[in-house]
């Protein structure tokens, strides 16, 4: 399966063993995915709550969505079904927002044949594609971890380090530049980060713009450095992180993010660009 598989596609894998989850999620309605998911889903797809499955409680520090713990995360997985060899399809309905953040941790967890459906469920629908209501029953996997290295940096990692990284902002310009912060309880971007905005790697209805737009997208980023890749709380940069890959560039992640960063009071912050 490609990194990324078309509706049509989609129709064809339902019925050749895929593993299907929806990762719809609304930041302000954390229940509204899963109310959505009951009113009408893919049939066979299992859903990933943002909050209790892709993440784990929140701390004093850490951002706003942790990194889960790898083990439940692996004990969720199981209950789908899935394998080392599995075929995985994730969905949302906002542009790769949260299949993107499943498609990482499950990458780091060593599974590789995972795809984002292009256009998400709106390109489902729009193609005539079935809807049910019914949850699938529970099925017995045998994913097995050990320990997990994941491609991640964490703030004492930028400090300590920071001329080895080139950051990368993943929040809308008006964050970034600390005009706005509707979320956080502080304005501003990691100093040194360059400003890269997630939504710029979908059209405005969410279907992945071609390789060639996405490499070009970072022939401004000096690839010679690490990029580590930040947002608000670690969740849409990893949209970021789908960019890279397509355009065959690796990449970190920073898990807690923005809303992890600010929540130390000797924080360095920048503003404007």
């Amino acid at each position: 399966m490609n990194r990324l598989i078309t509706a049509s596609e989609l129709k064809q894998h339902i019925n050749k063993g895929a593993i299907i989850f929806d990762c719809r999620f609304r930041l302000n309605d954390p229940d509204w995915g899963r109310q959505a998911y009951r009113q009408g889903h893919i049939p066979g797809a299992f859903y990933l709550h943002l909050n209790e499955d892709l993440s784990s409680p929140v701390q004093a520090h850490g951002g706003r969505h942790p990194l889960p713990q790898w083990q439940t995360l692996v004990h969720t997985l199981n209950r789908a079904g899935v394998t080392p060899q599995s075929s995985i399809l994730l969905y949302d309905d906002a542009r790769f927002a949260y299949a993107a953040r499943a498609w990482w941790l499950l990458k780091q967890i060593g599974l590789h044949d995972v795809a984002l459906l292009d256009g998400g469920f709106e390109a489902w629908v729009a193609m005539g594609g079935a809807l049910d209501r019914r949850e699938p029953n529970p099925r017995a996997g045998n994913l097995k971890i050990a320990s997990i290295t994941a491609a991640i940096r964490e703030r004492t990692d930028i400090i300590a380090n920071g001329d080895q990284y080139l950051l990368i902002d993943s929040r809308e310009p008006k964050r970034y530049r600390g005009e706005e912060e509707p979320i956080d309880p502080v304005a501003g971007h990691i100093p040194g980060a360059l400003n890269f905005p997630w939504q710029e790697v979908t059209d405005d209805k969410g279907f992945c713009k071609p390789v060639e737009q996405q490499q070009a997208r970072w022939q401004t980023a000096n690839t010679s450095k690490e990029i580590v890749v930040y947002c608000g709380s670690g969740v849409t940069a990893c949209v970021n992180l789908f960019s890279l890959e397509l355009a065959g560039i690796p990449a970190t992640l920073y898990p807690g993010s923005w809303s992890d960063w600010c929540s130390y009071t000797d924080a360095p912050i920048a503003t404007a660009e």
